[in-house]
């Protein structure tokens, strides 16, 4: 579909409905209704060395508890001012220093956490607190307390550099966003550490739970767990041409994802490995936890290293080859679209 002519009489037309809020379809059908998708987020990457200095710099410059939460914003650079990292994704690099609490509230917005640097940091969601290290993943559910915190540098505090996963661009869309403040700075625990992994983190669960809600009730899946379970897929020979190793996370009460809006990945590329091209119509962000090699997204091509960020937007080819073993974590919107039918991938 292409833009037709404007012609005089038309032009008048349009002024003349325009003033009783009514447009013409057909001046924006081709746009409205592509032959295929067009989005407008581009292929980027965030070069970790280069933006660490950044992050660690808004540690002196504002305290967790005054900013709330002291994260640097992902921008997609074709999406200036949307604070978006894809159309439908959000994406941030939050950073808490040692001895520091972000205060407790709650959002409908849905979250997740993959820990990118440093030690001795904590999360609580709803009354339990699970210790966060490099390379785990730990959600917060939609409308649940959290807070987060950083034991002191004498106890083992680290500066701590988690990667932010968020649907605020799909409630910001929706108009669904509700938020509320915990009256402390943080929630009283009430479980202790590891009670949900050791209810439904080992292929069982207890034997009267019923699931209750779209979201996984394991909370941190810790990234040992992962990483084992990818390097045993792979000495079994399990490589596929495409993804090397790779699994998804799952909601262990209902097989499905753990968030209703996100899903979550894992996948191993061995040295030398390099994947056919595939797209595939949910826009993904990754973030890389071990190794080298390089991303082809459409016509850009990027070098990656440990810690380096980039982001696939929907229907761009993608290609990855690895120059060492390489881990990489992902997250993308799939479940929306498959939810909605409208998820479409293409092997090429």
């Amino acid at each position: 579909m292409s833009a037709l002519p404007v012609r005089p009489e038309r032009s008048d037309y349009y002024q003349r409905i325009a003033r009783q809020s009514l447009t013409p379809l057909w001046e924006s059908l081709h746009s409205l209704v592509p032959t295929e998708p067009a989005p407008r987020c581009v292929p980027a990457i965030w070069k970790y060395n280069e933006i660490r200095p950044f992050i660690m710099e808004a540690g002196g410059i504002i305290s967790a508890e005054e900013a709330v939460r002291r994260v640097l914003i992902l921008e997609n650079p074709g999406l200036p001012g949307q604070s978006s990292v894809t159309s439908s994704l959000y994406a941030g690099l939050q950073l808490i220093l040692p001895g520091e609490v972000a205060p407790s509230h709650r959002h409908t917005q849905s979250a997740l956490r993959f820990i990118v640097e440093g030690r001795g940091a904590w999360t609580a969601v709803d009354g339990e607190r699970t210790t966060m290290r490099p390379g785990d993943f730990i959600i917060t559910p939609s409308w649940t307390w959290h807070d987060h915190g950083n034991a002191e540098a004498s106890d083992g505090g680290e500066p701590v550099v988690w990667l932010d996963g968020l649907d605020i661009p799909i409630v910001r869309f929706l108009d669904a966003g509700f938020a509320e403040n915990y009256p402390e700075a943080m929630q009283p625990v009430v479980r202790p550490e590891g009670v949900s992994f050791a209810r439904f983190g080992h292929n069982m669960m207890p034997v009267r739970h019923r699931a209750n809600g779209a979201t996984s009730p394991v909370f941190s899946y810790p990234y040992e767990r992962s990483r084992e379970a990818l390097d045993q897929l792979y000495r079994l020979g399990e490589l596929d041409a495409w993804d090397g190793v790779k699994l998804r996370y799952v909601n262990p009460a209902t097989g499905g994802w753990p968030m209703p809006t996100m899903a979550t990945f894992m996948q191993f590329l061995p040295s030398g490995f390099k994947s056919k091209a595939h797209c595939s119509t949910d826009a993904t962000v990754f973030s890389v936890v071990e190794g080298r090699g390089t991303v082809c997204i459409g016509s850009e091509t990027f070098q990656f290293g440990p810690r380096d960020h980039f982001v696939v937007p929907s229907w761009a080819p993608l290609q990855l080859a690895a120059l060492d073993d390489a881990v990489l974590f992902s997250f993308s919107d799939r479940p929306v679209l498959a939810a909605l039918n409208l998820l479409r991938e293409e092997r090429l």
